[in-house]
């Protein structure tokens, strides 16, 4: 067994002591459904997070990846709840390359860990911006609903889309708004909102392009 099969499964007995049965009760009931799903909280994840940042395994010989890096790919590989989002904690946004964070969002199956996926990682890594419109234009909701995520983070920090880049932005959104898929709906409504806090110009396109299909801009 590796050291990072090791850490791996450390980590997975630890999970034990974090159990919240009424957490993972609530989001069964809610149609979350995960093979395994102890119920741990987000912050008690966090602070696990940065206790392994704190506490590396040995770093690989130079040139290889990360420890870090390995050990986000195996906990992604474990088909548990907690184990996916710490893999988006840990892993190096400069070290994802972009085929492998495709593959993650394939196998992304759930709203939570979409989110989780977005905030913790994809928003990070360099190509953000081109993930993020790849992803709003998908047939599938999931990787909308990350791409969403992804946009709100980068407006947020004023990184402004080119014209071609708002019009394809809009256009997405607006049909999103128009989803039977309520997490979709939030999440491209938040999106507009933080495009729109970028400036005056910003809040009129989105005012104009809400008021089109009909709805109030909050």
């Amino acid at each position: 067994m590796t050291e990072t099969d090791q850490k791996v499964k450390e980590i997975k007995q630890s999970f034990r002591q974090m159990m919240d049965g009424q957490v993972a009760q609530s989001m069964r009931q809610k149609g979350v459904d995960y093979h395994l799903n102890w119920g741990a909280t987000l912050p008690r994840l966090r602070e696990m997070a940065e206790e392994i940042k704190a506490h590396p395994l040995p770093q690989p010989k130079e040139g290889e990846r990360s420890s870090n890096y390995s050990l986000a790919i195996a906990l992604w590989k474990e088909n548990v709840r907690e184990c996916k989002i710490l893999a988006t904690m840990l892993m190096p946004p400069d070290e994802l390359l972009p085929e492998v964070a495709d593959i993650w969002m394939e196998q992304t199956e759930t709203v939570e860990i979409a989110e989780q996926l977005a905030f913790n990682l994809m928003q990070n890594v360099p190509y953000a911006a081109e993930k993020a419109f790849l992803w709003i234009s998908s047939a599938a909701d999931l990787p909308q609903i990350c791409g969403y995520h992804i946009l709100s983070r980068l407006f947020m920090r004023k990184l402004e889309p080119n014209e071609r880049g708002i019009n394809e932005f809009m256009d997405q959104a607006l049909a999103a708004l128009q989803s039977p898929t309520p997490p979709l709906r939030k999440a491209a409504m938040q999106s507009i909102i933080h495009f729109a806090d970028m400036g005056l110009m910003y809040s009129r396109i989105a005012r104009s392009a809400i008021h089109s299909i009909g709805l109030d801009f909050l």
